[in-house]
């Protein structure tokens, strides 16, 4: 059942991201063409600003769900409402706390602006941006579970169907009227009906949270959450300070275009990081599921597996952004909005590292392993906003991206695997570790090797641009998974795959 489920959610989840990317695109173009490139930086500044106001979550979240794993697994539906009424409760409360600071905040969001624009209605703009902030977290615990008992397939068909509806009304707009503001208020009415449509579909699915008759939790587990929610916090510090500070830096330290500009190669970047996450979201539960269950030897061979197909997901797409990100955005959008390639590449490591280490996080995050590591995430945030200040003043944006790689690779990415084996499986890290370098070096070699083919070919445009990306892909492909056909991983999966072959032909 498992299995089925993470399938069925992958599967959704992938097809639901091909429409999302499409429209994506097809909406960038149309955004650029009807204004200009300060708002495309007003949109990366604001939404990093606000995700930093989004701290007051404290975790909360993480904490709550990792505690409806069990009661799920075993049908208790009077502590699945005792959770559920907390979460409400915890939402709430942090959706007006966002909405108050977010305006307490108003008077002082230019002072991180070098070259504040001459765009009429800032403060509006602003203060839209907060009230979908806080507007996400009303009604939308229930989605949390949905997504732990296993379903995530149905919360992620209403997210691409309202998001790709709120790109077409946007598109609509942009032609009709080119008012940014009636953009963005589109932007918050999708947030909330969204909301409560997925709401009302939880009450579907487990008619029980009507239920008035609710039973406070016991002390003892009310401790327990507490304790995960302090150790969130850190957690939440530390991502968002290392994933959300960039544009923030760039709009202080090189400017609103800069930010524009990024943002459209963060356009492609979190849409293949959405894509890939979908693998891992679709598996969470069920090793939330695993954990449950205690059987270590499982979750280490399933733990295993998953890191080896990491590497090869993320090491392809990373060779294919290195050489095919800015020619693909010169195409799109035009010759303006490129970086140089040494800026490419730091924000293609930023993506490797952000990326290698989801097989770790997700399974920390369903083992509920957030206490062990929490101080962590505060080293990694004063190491990021230091270095990322120093070198960004010096350096400028590619000084802010190597404070990003030095924060990520001195403290979490040796960090969260030694708490994972430490505390869960119990052995030592250092298996781990080397196959994390080796893997790294079997990237590096086939970027070598690959780059130096494509590179051979010189045609022109869209057509250059696809057969170097059937080239790469490919090429790639083939080496990174050749250098490890031997390996115990690759075994692993060729069992799995055998068994399915099987029960299909029976």
């Amino acid at each position: 059942m498992r299995s089925k489920n993470s399938a069925k959610n992958l599967v959704v989840a992938l097809i639901g991201q091909v429409f999302g990317l499409l429209i994506s695109f097809i909406a960038r173009i149309i955004f650029v063409k009807f204004l200009s490139t300060e708002y495309l930086g007003l949109n990366g500044l604001f939404t990093n600003l606000l995700t930093m106001l989004s701290l007051v979550e404290l975790g909360v979240g993480s904490a709550l769900v990792f505690s409806l794993y069990k009661p799920l697994a075993i049908k208790d539906q009077e502590k699945v409402k005792s959770l559920m009424n907390l979460y409400k409760k915890s939402y709430n409360i942090i959706g007006g706390v966002i909405l108050i600071l977010g305006i307490l905040f108003l008077p002082f969001y230019k002072y991180l602006i070098s070259d504040v624009p001459n765009i009429s209605n800032l403060d509006v703009i602003y203060l839209l941006f907060v009230l979908n902030t806080s507007i996400s977290y009303f009604y939308s615990y229930k989605r949390s579970l949905i997504i732990c008992d296993q379903k995530r397939y149905i919360a992620t068909i209403y997210r691409y169907g309202f998001y790709f509806l709120l790109n077409v009304v946007q598109i609509i707009i942009l032609f009709l009227t080119k008012n940014y503001i009636l953009y963005l208020i589109c932007q918050v009415l999708f947030t909330w009906i969204e909301n409560i449509c997925v709401s009302k579909k939880a009450n579907q699915m487990y008619p029980y949270l009507k239920d008035k008759k609710i039973k406070p939790l016991p002390k003892r587990e009310l401790k327990t959450i507490k304790k995960n929610v302090g150790a969130m916090l850190y957690h939440k510090l530390g991502g968002v300070v290392v994933n959300s500070t960039d544009n923030i830096l760039i709009s202080k330290f090189v400017g609103l275009i800069a930010v524009g500009i990024y943002s459209n190669y963060l356009l492609i970047i979190s849409a293949l990081e959405t894509v890939t996450s979908q693998f891992f979201n679709a598996i969470v539960a069920s090793v939330g599921n695993l954990g449950a269950s205690d059987d270590k030897k499982r979750a280490k061979e399933i733990f295993d597996a998953t890191f080896f197909l990491n590497y090869f997901i993320f090491g392809i797409l990373t060779i294919c952004l290195l050489l095919l990100l800015s020619p693909f955005i010169e195409i799109w959008l035009g010759k303006k909005y490129v970086f140089e390639f040494s800026v490419t590449l730091c924000i293609c490591i930023c993506f490797y590292l952000k990326g290698i280490r989801k097989t770790c996080l997700t399974f920390k995050e369903a083992l509920g392993l957030f206490y062990p590591d929490r101080y962590k995430c505060l080293i990694e945030s004063m190491i990021n906003l230091v270095v990322s200040i120093i070198l960004g003043i010096k350096l400028g944006i590619i000084g802010i991206f190597i404070g990003t790689i030095t924060s990520t690779v001195t403290t979490s990415l040796w960090i969260e695997p030694f708490v994972l084996y430490k505390y869960y499986f119990k052995e030592s890290v250092k298996d781990y570790l080397i196959k994390l370098i080796q893997y790294s070096l079997a990237i590096i070699f086939t970027y070598l090797v690959t780059a130096q083919i494509v590179n051979l070919i010189v045609l022109n445009g869209v057509i250059e641009l696809l057969i170097k990306g059937v080239i790469t892909f490919l090429i790639s492909a083939f080496l990174l998974g050749i250098l490890f056909i031997r390996s115990r991983e690759v075994d692993y999966m060729r069992g799995i795959l055998k068994n399915i072959i099987r029960k299909d032909v029976k």
